[in-house]
């Protein structure tokens, strides 16, 4: 006897918002989402927005690229060639620098282009420069001069509105006792809550059950 089929889940696209009212604040990226409103008195035209993945890095670039008429650019794309054009509004954010990642000459070009020019620079990374290894040694002095700030990993508090934010993006209500036990499971990441908030909902709308704790212990459980 063959066995049912498994009912599939659609897999319907839920874009996340980069709107500054969208933004969720807490201890651990207060300092940053400050700087970044303060804009454009900062202390130097250049930052670096420092933290691990799923912190919020690319929310704050967006939300000063929109003040700052800025431009975004991911580290991996940006070519010598097309320096000019990226800092043509005279503000750009620069996004996931890692070592090994981006062509050196081309950022170096960016650094030097910015300041004859007075253009502001946003960056984010994952680790500081000061761990890097590069080519170009005048590159790897530029950087690790850069003013830092760093974003967190999201409090118990901040995880738990992310949590809640995410399930009513995709119109679900959960109650307290979901959250609570999400949070003393996952990563301490919004990565990790993107994440375990998408696979929940897949699975629910598969077994057509509603979304409750003893469901979301079953399903963990299970992967």
């Amino acid at each position: 006897m063959k066995a049912a089929p498994r009912q599939l889940a659609l897999a319907l696209a839920h874009p996340e918002s980069f709107a500054r009212d969208d933004f969720l604040n807490g201890p651990s990226n207060a300092h940053a989402l400050q700087l970044i409103e303060a804009w454009p008195d900062w202390p130097d035209s250049r930052l670096l927005l420092v933290g691990p993945e799923g912190s919020g890095k690319s929310h704050l670039a967006a939300i000063w690229a929109h003040g700052a008429g800025a431009r975004l650019v991911a580290a991996p794309a940006l070519q010598e060639g097309r320096v000019p054009a990226a800092l043509a509004t005279g503000a750009v954010a620069v996004e996931d620098l890692a070592p090994g990642s981006f062509d050196e000459r081309a950022l170096l070009h960016l650094l030097n282009l910015a300041r004859e020019t007075g253009c502001f620079v946003l960056f984010t990374a994952r680790s500081a420069p000061s761990a890097w290894t590069l080519g170009i040694a005048d590159l790897a002095s530029r950087l690790r001069a850069l003013p830092s700030i760093a974003v967190n990993a999201p409090d118990d508090y901040l995880l738990r509105a992310v949590l809640v934010k995410l399930f009513a993006d995709r119109q679900i209500a959960v109650d307290e006792t979901l959250i609570g036990y999400l949070v003393s499971r996952i990563e301490r990441s919004f990565a990790a809550a993107r994440h375990v908030v998408r696979e929940l909902d897949a699975e629910a709308l598969r077994r057509k059950r509603p979304l409750t704790k003893m469901l979301a212990a079953e399903i963990l459980r299970s992967a």
